[in-house]
């Protein structure tokens, strides 16, 4: 019955996603044109506000949890698991008021309304894998504009997304690279639970009424790590939080 909605609910709820970041990218870019960067930030966090409460089209209200644990004035280092297109939207909501950005991949600096322009004029890393030396230079710059500014930098370091909901062994080269820019940054382990689940029939139709989390844990405070070790033991709470 549950997939059956799905086909019947899904091409809804796409239709409302792509209309929302088509309605936004004009606003946003005019009015980051002419008012300024804080519009845009306000108008990133506003699209995605809809976008999280347009999953009640599928069944799905999602819960935010613990986001009381994040401590102000710090620059940090949000650190996720990955394994949706849909994981940005409460990265942007949730963190918004620290002006968060992201270590993404350059092809998602173009094409898609409201997302790209907000990834090429938000101050995120757009980095080339196949070009080490230039998404490490692209990192360290957003490592030193959250250092300075007590900014938000996410990172999945996973590098590509789940493809079974199991979540993939962490590269610790990124979390390293932005602490070197950033050594005053705490890390805040972030797991996102249920996405896989939205899509446990593929692409299409999503699975009507999955239940969903987005879960702050407690912070890290790198200081207190050994580097070898700091990684690893943010996988691992992660995974435990997921259940894997």
């Amino acid at each position: 019955m549950r997939k059956f909605l799905g086909y019947i609910l899904s091409p809804i709820y796409v239709f409302y996603f792509l209309l929302m970041i088509t309605i936004f990218h004009p606003i946003m870019a005019i009015g980051y044109k002419i008012i300024g960067d804080d519009f845009r930030r306000k108008t990133i966090v506003a699209l995605n506000y809809v976008l999280i409460k347009g999953l009640v089209i599928i069944g799905v209200r999602p819960k935010f949890i613990g986001f009381d644990k994040i401590p102000d004035n710090r620059p940090l280092i949000v650190v996720s698991n990955h394994s949706s297109l849909l994981d940005i939207p409460p990265l942007a909501l949730g963190f918004g008021k620290y002006y968060p950005r992201y270590i993404s991949k350059k092809d998602l600096g173009s094409g898609i309304p409201s997302i790209s322009h907000n990834l090429k004029h938000g101050g995120s890393a757009l980095i080339d894998r196949n070009s080490g030396s230039q998404a490490i230079k692209e990192i360290l710059m957003v490592g030193r504009t959250v250092e300075k500014n007590n900014y938000a930098v996410c990172i999945f370091p996973e590098g590509t997304r789940s493809k079974n909901g199991k979540m993939k062994p962490f590269q610790a080269s990124g979390v390293h690279t932005l602490l070197k820019a950033a050594p005053s940054a705490v890390i805040i382990p972030f797991a996102i639970g249920g996405h896989y689940d939205l899509h446990k029939y593929g692409s299409y139709p999503l699975n009507v009424g999955a239940k969903v989390t987005y879960e702050v844990l407690d912070p890290v405070e790198p200081k207190d790590f050994d580097k070898k070790d700091l990684v690893p033991y943010i996988e691992k709470i992660i995974r435990e939080a997921l259940g894997q």
